[in-house]
Parts: C-alpha cells; structure tokens; sequence
C-alpha cells in the first residue's frame, strides 16, 4: 500500500518541474526574439545580392533554431514532447545545407529552400504550440506556426516571379521574433503566478 505522501511528493515535483520547464522556456524565447531582430538587421543590410555577409547570415539563422532546439531539448523535462524537437532540429539542419548549396544559384533558389522550411518548420511548431498548450502563452506559436506556412508559400510564389528578393526573409524574421517575445511575456506571467 503507498503513502498518500508519495502522492503528494510526485505532485509537488511535477509542478515544480513544470514551473522550471515555462521559465526556460520564457528564456530561450527572449533569446530567440532578440537574435531574430538582430539577425533581420543586419539582413536588410547585405539582403540586395548574395554576398559572403547574406551567405554567412542566410545559413546561421537555421542553425540558430537547430541551437534553440537543443536548449528546448535539454531542458524540456516530462511535460514537453520531444519527438517534435528532433524533427525540428533535422529540419533545421537540412534547411541549413539548402541554403549552402542554393547561394550559388541566385536569390529565387534561396527563397524556395527558405519556403520550404517555413512551410514544414511551420507545420511543426503548430504542433509543438498544441502539444504545450496547458503550459501558457502558446497561442501566439500557434498563430506563428501558421503564418510560417503561408510566408513560406509566399516565398515560393515569389521565386518565379520578377521581384524575388531577401528582404522577405527578413521581415519574416522581424514576425517571427515578435511571436517569441509575446510568447516569452506570457509565459513570464505564467511563472510569476506559479510562485
């Protein structure tokens, strides 16, 4: 027969797990908002031709996220699904190879890798934002994810056409920040309450 203790125990090591999981969280959100406005910057900058300075952002921005995601992994303790982690992180490295290898053939070959890793990397943070649902502040990945889909989409659409131009990327960034650092308050709130 188990103590009620126990029972008690396991509770109270969940909810403190659970607060420390939304205050990493909250953290590597911050992170990352501050990275993609940094990085969107500097894209503006160099985003006119392909040049050594875009290569080199064009290429950290994906292993950034692969980065990011081995912190969410690392810290994600029972109350976050990891099995979107490693999809991420192997989308985010083979984004990271396309865009190598798409640099030496012009702007609309960048726009269509970059497409198709919004699009997928958007599919699944969607279902990273519903699997994370209860810990708070998902909603604004939710929408993200899906506006990833669509700006993805977008820059596929815009390869073929006469104004292909990296500038995109950048404001896709500037938004996708702007979902990290919404993200990031709530959770922020979510943890204080948890106190």
């Amino acid at each position: 027969m188990s103590s009620p203790f126990a029972t008690d125990a396991r509770d109270i090591e969940t909810v403190t797990e659970a607060a420390r999981d939304t205050r990493t969280l909250r953290n590597l959100y911050y992170v990352r908002f501050g990275f993609a406005i940094v990085w969107a910057v500097l894209m503006m900058t160099v985003a006119k031709t392909i040049s050594p300075g875009t290569i080199a952002l064009l290429v950290i921005y994906p292993l950034f996220d692969v980065a990011a995601a081995v912190v969410d992994f690392r810290s994600s303790g029972s109350t976050r699904a990891k099995t979107p982690l490693y999809i991420n992180m192997g989308l985010s490295l083979l984004a990271t190879i396309g865009l190598a290898v798409a640099v030496s053939s012009g702007i609309p070959n960048v726009l269509r890798v970059w497409g198709i890793w919004a699009i997928t990397a958007g599919i699944v943070q969607l279902a990273v934002a519903i699997l994370r649902y209860r810990l708070g502040g998902q909603w604004a990945m939710i929408l993200s994810g899906g506006i990833s889909v669509l700006a993805g989409s977008s820059f596929i659409a815009m390869a073929g056409g006469p104004k292909a131009a990296l500038t995109s990327v950048a404001g896709y960034a500037v938004l996708g920040g702007v979902f990290f650092l919404i993200s990031a308050i709530r959770l922020h709130r979510v943890a204080a309450k948890a106190k």
